[in-house]
């Protein structure tokens, strides 16, 4: 062991030096009041050239890649036990389940909608850029293509068999099903005898806060968790791979922007009828997070800060939107990606696509968005859906595998800022919304995110 660890000091003493240094301004800035925002696009700035720095000399980055691991393993503790206890909380403080009702259709509706607007924004972006013509790859040896669920068995694994089992493995889907039935049970015994469910709704209550704050202390992180993911990635890519699929790269960012600004900001404007530029930077912690950890279920803590301090939407609706977002949402890896894969696909493979497939391909992206749920690894399988859909080699899916990662920082950052976008949406037409305080000019949203 002791060897093991004066191997790992002498490899990666470099790792550690940068990252300590990194880390110490970082923590001077907050010590200074300098905003959480700006603290977390420091780590990101800093993060990009030492990681520029790390690939140029090919260093070993194992000790930052460590310390990125860390806050990426503390956001994911808070997931499991934030879903339920938040679902729970906002569903049993509902004095109706027609008010429940009501939300879950909205919510669902603006999910499946804005998936298949980012699905034909992915097909129109990739027939414009032709991101697979001239393209010669060959299939990485091995590929074993991923087998899609049985419609009986994406069922069977939303159904929840034993929840302590499900928390334990982390199906956040099953447990989130879980606890509806107990907050509509709380519901219904609390029409009737209010003094039954006290001690159950103060006790929720109480864990609520305290989880709250347990948020707190991990979302301060972020900062140093941002520079030594961001480090990581960067180093780990090198200029032959973003050559080789440059095109499949840029199609794919093109139409994630794309999406990003016009429907989201046209739904805030429009809809909403706020300044759509005081919401992006308001949702910039959101996006952050989910560029570098590639995860909507590590971004939903700070989400739900977001939109619930930033934003200013109710936290029962936040409560119940955040977390189904992080479940089904899936804009970006179930929307624009299968698309753009399948046009490239095809391109590759001298294959011609008909109006009838681009209409499937629309079609099956927004059902398949349904279906993935709770599966791991989302933009493969609903990518894998719509290629076998329309009769295209799954070969596609690993001569793109080589830049996945990268485009999926993306990915996830459009399917988190969906959520925070759908939550807006649905508070604003429940009343929920606090525009006033959304609009007002002041730091109040960043005080929770300040280190004290």
């Amino acid at each position: 062991m002791d060897n093991n660890l004066l191997s790992a000091i002498e490899t990666n003493w470099y790792g550690f030096v940068v990252s300590i240094f990194v880390f110490a301004i970082l923590y001077f800035l907050a010590r200074k009041r300098i905003g959480f925002g700006t603290r977390v696009l420091t780590g990101l700035g800093i993060g990009l050239l030492a990681g520029i720095f790390f690939q140029y000399f090919e260093f070993e980055t194992n000790a930052i890649t460590t310390f990125g691991s860390i806050y990426v393993s503390l956001i994911r503790m808070l997931v499991v036990p934030l879903v339920f206890i938040l679902v729970l909380n906002s569903i049993s403080s509902l004095t109706n389940l027609e008010y429940l009702r009501k939300i879950g259709i909205k919510t669902f509706a603006w999910f499946l909608g804005t998936t298949g607007i980012a699905s034909v924004i992915g097909l129109s972006v990739a027939l414009l850029f032709n991101p697979g013509k001239g393209i010669q790859q060959a299939v990485p040896e091995g590929f074993t293509a991923r087998e899609i669920p049985t419609f009986s068995q994406v069922i069977l694994d939303l159904v929840p068999s034993n929840p302590v089992n499900e928390a334990a493995t982390g199906k956040v889907v099953p447990l989130l099903i879980f606890a509806i039935f107990l907050a509509v049970a709380i519901i219904k015994i609390g029409s009737k005898k209010p003094e039954a469910v006290k001690p159950v709704r103060d006790l929720i209550e109480s864990l609520t806060l305290v989880l709250h704050q347990v948020v707190k202390f991990v979302i301060r992180l972020t900062p140093y968790g941002v520079f030594a993911l961001i480090a990581g990635i960067t180093a780990r890519y090198g200029w032959e791979t973003l050559q080789e699929l440059g095109s499949v790269i840029v199609t794919s960012y093109v139409a994630l922007i794309l999406h990003f600004v016009l429907v989201f900001g046209g739904l805030v404007l429009l809809v909403v009828k706020v300044n759509p530029i005081r919401f992006f930077r308001k949702v910039y912690p959101t996006l952050t997070v989910a560029f570098t950890t590639r995860s909507s279920y590590a971004t939903l803590p700070v989400n739900l800060e977001v939109i619930t301090k930033r934003l200013h939407v109710s936290p029962r609706i936040a409560s119940f939107v955040a977390p189904l977002g992080a479940s089904v949402n899936f804009n970006g890896c179930g929307g624009v990606w299968p698309a753009i894969v399948a046009v490239f696909t095809a391109q590759v493979y001298g294959i011609q696509l008909t109006g009838t497939d681009y209409v499937t391909l629309v079609l099956v992206s927004i059902i398949s968005s349904i279906g993935v749920a709770g599966v791991p690894g989302p933009a493969v399988i609903s990518t894998t859906v719509v290629l076998t859909a329309l009769g295209l080699p799954l070969e596609g899916i690993a001569i793109v595998a080589g830049v996945e990662a990268l485009i999926d920082m993306g990915r996830t950052a459009v399917n988190a800022t969906g959520t925070a976008v759908t939550a807006l949406l649905v508070a604003n037409s429940e009343g929920e919304f606090d525009r006033e305080a959304f609009n007002r000019n002041d730091n109040e949203d960043e005080i929770l995110l300040n280190v004290i």
